[in-house]
Parts: structure tokens; C-alpha cells; sequence
């Protein structure tokens, strides 16, 4: 049904080579993505581009923080482009000079008569034919410039769109995250002392006949996996969970999409492949008489896609805001399988079900930080219920996404990975975008209390609960090798018919 992208990639990962290679497919790229067809509905981007030529050096500086090194290029680039395209301007604005002069030459021949200037004395030596003649050459030479304005105005728009977001005060430069918190206390603090037997999560589910990886190969290939038994109950059991408390908080639910617009997906900051060049996003093949004519779907990589663009084109009203919206749904992701050890199980899998948390705030940062830190509380609330030891980390500026200003991570114990990291393992994480998503969607604000002036809103994304991780999770830490069973967490129980265990029997069908 799906394949990788086909013949165009996005701008990012074409000029990623090199700084030279860069600037040679700076207009094959800008071109490229003009033809990429796009519905009547599309959003219309609108990026701060003054602000990027004001503070090139800022923006210079910010890439290379986020080790985004070929965009770090861009914001002189379009000092350069804009440079060129005041001289097309000029020129222009000559050739449109003499233009109507010869016009009203033609129009009214004596309106010159009385004008001393040689360029007045050279038309009225002219005679109509040569007059015509001359403003047809101009109205080809005006078209050349035009077009040479919009080639450099379209990659002016695209180089800017590249650039990620600015970066947090609050995050630390670098590659070290800060840890700021920890969630229940550590299964296992002095490893050398504790007798207790640990398995992984594929151990025990291929022991409790909870997960068949062997069948999903033959029916999807590698990275993907059946839940059976209790552990497609435990899958939902978690969903509902992570909904309840979610709407206790105040979040209205949608039910979401899992395919959307290609150029939808990366208004959200989702390339086709990241800066390790690896394939992010699965797009879906069109049918052959389709292909170049419509526009390009995406598998959505996480409901913050499709939540995002429900608001895409609207201007929503200062009233509205903070507006909260969970989602769950079937996240897709082509990069699985390319960690190593990660790619074990279900740590990093090419599908799963996620509940995610998106919402718009006022344009200020106490607004969006409110919103950010009650999503911190709810990931903690969570977390902390279903009995897992977890840390809380602000993430650095090089693990950051493009439209992400700050994030904050939440990894959880996984006695599998105790090789790895220390067995710490992402679970949940919370972005803030500030505006960058909302630019690029079209998504305004009625500002009232400012005399109905439109702005942008900020929008805020985190992960309630990434359903197979936290699922991997469990069966870790509630394993009992004594009784061959694992104890479920008690908040799940009204969801798993009373079920507190999962025990051994004989293999189901």
C-alpha cells in the first residue's frame, strides 16, 4: 500500500550533502517543491522572513546548536537572494519607466511634443512601428525579470521554511540532556545485591503467548507484531486509562485521521527523512494515472499531524484558547529497525497505537508554558499510577525536532535495556512549538482584547501514552519469574475485567 517517497524529497535532505552541493540544487529545489501539486485548500505559509534577515546571525547560530549545519547556511542565503531580487526589481522598475512613456507616445502623440528631455526628443523621432516594436521587446524583457523574481522569491520561501525553530532559553546547549525529576523509586537501585530475575518483555511474551513477532513478519515484514490475548486487552485497557485522565483535565477527545497531506505532515515539522537521512514517513503510492496530478499522502507519524491540521486555514477565537484535544490513533513510522538494539520487540516498531495530547494557546509564553507543564502532569500522573520508575529529562538542543522550541522527555526503567543506557527508555515527551506550526498552517487568532488583531497562535504536543513501549514497559517490571506471571497495575484492573495477573497456561490458539 505504501512506499518511500519516490522522486522528490524534501529540500532539507537534498542539500544536506554539502555546503556547495547546497547552493548548486538551491534552484532545482525551490522549483521542485513549486510542482509539487497541492489541493485549492492548501495553507498558505507565512514566515517571519524580515525577522530571519534581521537576525541572520542568530538563526546562523541556532542551527548549528541544533546541529542542523546545512540550514545554518540559509539565512544568508536569503540576505543574498533578497540582495538580488531589489536588483531585478531596479531594473525593472526601468524598463516600466520607459514602458509608459512609449504607451502614452501611442496613445497621444502631442503629450511629448512640448518636453525637452532626450528621452522625450528620441520618441518623437521614432515612428509608431518602431514604437511598437520596442514596447513589444520590453514587455519580454519585464516578462524574463518577473520570472526571475519568482524563481528567487520562491526559493527565498522555501529556504526560510527549512530553517527550524529558535531554541528555548530554557533548553541546554549540546548533546546532554538535564535531568529535572524522578518518578517512583528504582526497582532494582544496587543491581550487584538483588537476586531478582529479569526478562524482556519478548521473553515473556512469547512465554505467556502475548506477542507473535514470527506471524507479523510473514504478514508485514520486519517491525511490526500481533498483540494477543491479554496484551490486546492490556493495549486498551492502557488507551482508556490514558483518556480518563486526560479528560479529567479538561481535553476534549477527537478521533483523528491517519492520513494526511503530505505538505500537511511537513508544516508540522515531518520530513520525509531526518538529519541522519534516514526515512521517516511512509507516502502512499498513487495510482499511475494519478501520480504527478494529485496531491501527495502521508501516513501520519503521530496524531500531532492531523490535530494540527484541523485548524489549518482557520482563525479561531481568543475565547477559545488554550484549546485542548486528545487524540488517539495508529502512528506509522519507516525509520524502525535501523537502531540496533533498540529495534528489539516493541521499542521501536514501524506501527503502534499512541494517545497524544495537542493544544493551541495564546501567543505569549506563559500561555503555551501553562499548557506545557500540565501536560508534564498528566504524562507524571500516568506514569506514576501503572507503578513504572521513570526520569524526567529537558531534552538538549541537538535532540530537538524542527518546529520544537523546548521539550521535555519522561524515560522509564526497562530491565531489558539495562546494557543500554543504563535501561532508561523514552516513553512519553512534550513539545512547545511557539508559532511555527501555526505559520506554516495558516491557523490565526481574533485577538479581541487588541482590537481584533490576528495573530498566530503557540501550540503545545505531548504524548499521554505510546501504547507498546509502556505495554513493554509493564510486562518488564510486573514480571514475577517465581510464578511465571506478571502483575498488572491496579488502575487498569476496571478495564481488564478485574484481571490483576497475567499467569502462565498452556499455549491458545
Amino acid at each position: 500500500m505504501t512506499t518511500p517517497q519516490r522522486s522528490i524529497r524534501c529540500l532539507q535532505c537534498r542539500l544536506r550533502a554539502s555546503p556547495r552541493a547546497s547552493r548548486r540544487l538551491y534552484h532545482a529545489s525551490a522549483r521542485l517543491q513549486a510542482e509539487l501539486p497541492r489541493p485549492s485548500v492548501a495553507p498558505k505559509i507565512s514566515i517571519d522572513i524580515k525577522h530571519i534577515r534581521q537576525n541572520a546571525a542568530l538563526y546562523e547560530q541556532n542551527c548549528l546548536e541544533r546541529n542542523y549545519k546545512t540550514q545554518s547556511f540559509y539565512p544568508a542565503r536569503i540576505n543574498t537572494l533578497l540582495e538580488q531580487w531589489h536588483a531585478y526589481q531596479r531594473e525593472a522598475r526601468g524598463l516600466r519607466e520607459r514602458n509608459n512613456r512609449l504607451k502614452l507616445q501611442l496613445a497621444i502623440p502631442t503629450t511629448l511634443r512640448d518636453e525637452d528631455s532626450e528621452d522625450a526628443r528620441g520618441l518623437k523621432e521614432m515612428t509608431k512601428e518602431q514604437l511598437i516594436n520596442e514596447a513589444r521587446e520590453l514587455k519580454e524583457k519585464l516578462s524574463a525579470i518577473e520570472d526571475k523574481e519568482s524563481v528567487v522569491q520562491s526559493e527565498i520561501d522555501s529556504l526560510a521554511a527549512a530553517i527550524p525553530n529558535l531554541t528555548s532559553e530554557e533548553t541546554p546547549r549540546g548533546s546532554e540532556p538535564k535531568v529535572v525529576g524522578y518518578i517512583n523509586e528504582h526497582p532494582e537501585p544496587d543491581p550487584s545485591s538483588s537476586d531478582r530475575v529479569w526478562r524482556s518483555h519478548v521473553h515473556i511474551g512469547s512465554e505467556l503467548n502475548l506477542l507473535d513477532f514470527a506471524g507479523a513478519a510473514t504478514t508485514s515484514g520486519w517491525g511490526w507484531y500481533f498483540l494477543l490475548n491479554e496484551a490486546a486487552q492490556l493495549e486498551q485497557a492502557l488507551v482508556q486509562y490514558a483518556l480518563s485522565v486526560a479528560r479529567r483535565y479538561g481535553w476534549g477527545m477527537v478521533s483523528p485521521p491517519s492520513m494526511v497531506y503530505s505538505h500537511i505532515a511537513a508544516a508540522c515539522g515531518f520530513q520525509p527523512r531526518d538529519q541522519n537521512g534516514e526515512q521517516q514517513i511512509y507516502n502512499v503510492q498513487q495510482n499511475s494515472d494519478d501520480a504527478g496530478r494529485k496531491p501527495e499522502l502521508s501516513l501520519a507519524g503521530t496524531a500531532e499531524i492531523p490535530l494540527a491540521g484541523m485548524k489549518a486555514n482557520t482563525t479561531l477565537e481568543e475565547a477559545e484558547l488554550p484549546l485542548k484535544r486528545v487524540g488517539v490513533s495508529r502512528c506509522f513510522r519507516a525509520e524502525a529497525g535501523a537502531r540496533g538494539v533498540d529495534t528489539k520487540g516493541l521499542y521501536r516498531v514501524h506501527e503502534f497505537t499512541k494517545v497524544e495530547l495537542f493544544a493551541w494557546t495564546s501567543n505569549y509564553g506563559e500561555a503555551s508554558t501553562a499548557v506545557f507543564d500540565e501536560i508534564v502532569s498528566i504524562q507524571i500522573e500516568i506514569l506514576q499510577s501503572l507503578g513504572l520508575h521513570c526520569r524526567i529529562l529537558e531534552m538538549p538542543s541537538t535532540d530537538l525536532g524542527a518546529s520544537a522550541t523546548r521539550k521535555r522527555d519522561i524515560e522509564a526503567f526497562f530491565p531489558s535495556r539495562r546494557l543500554k543506557d543504563d535501561g532508561w527508555g523514552e516513553v512519553t515527551s512534550v513539545s512547545t512549538c511557539s508559532d511555527y506550526q501555526t505559520r506554516r498552517l495558516a491557523t490565526k487568532v481574533d485577538l479581541r482584547t487588541l482590537g481584533g488583531k490576528l495573530a498566530f497562535p503557540y501550540t503545545v504536543n505531548g504524548t499521554a501514552l505510546a501504547v507498546p513501549r509502556v505495554l513493554a514497559a509493564i510486562l518488564e517490571n510486573g514480571w514475577d519469574e517465581q510464578k511465571m506471571e506478571v502483575r498488572i497495575p491496579e488502575v487498569l484492573w476496571p478495564w481488564m475485567n478485574g484481571l490483576e495477573v497475567i499467569k502462565h497456561k498452556e499455549r491458545r490458539r
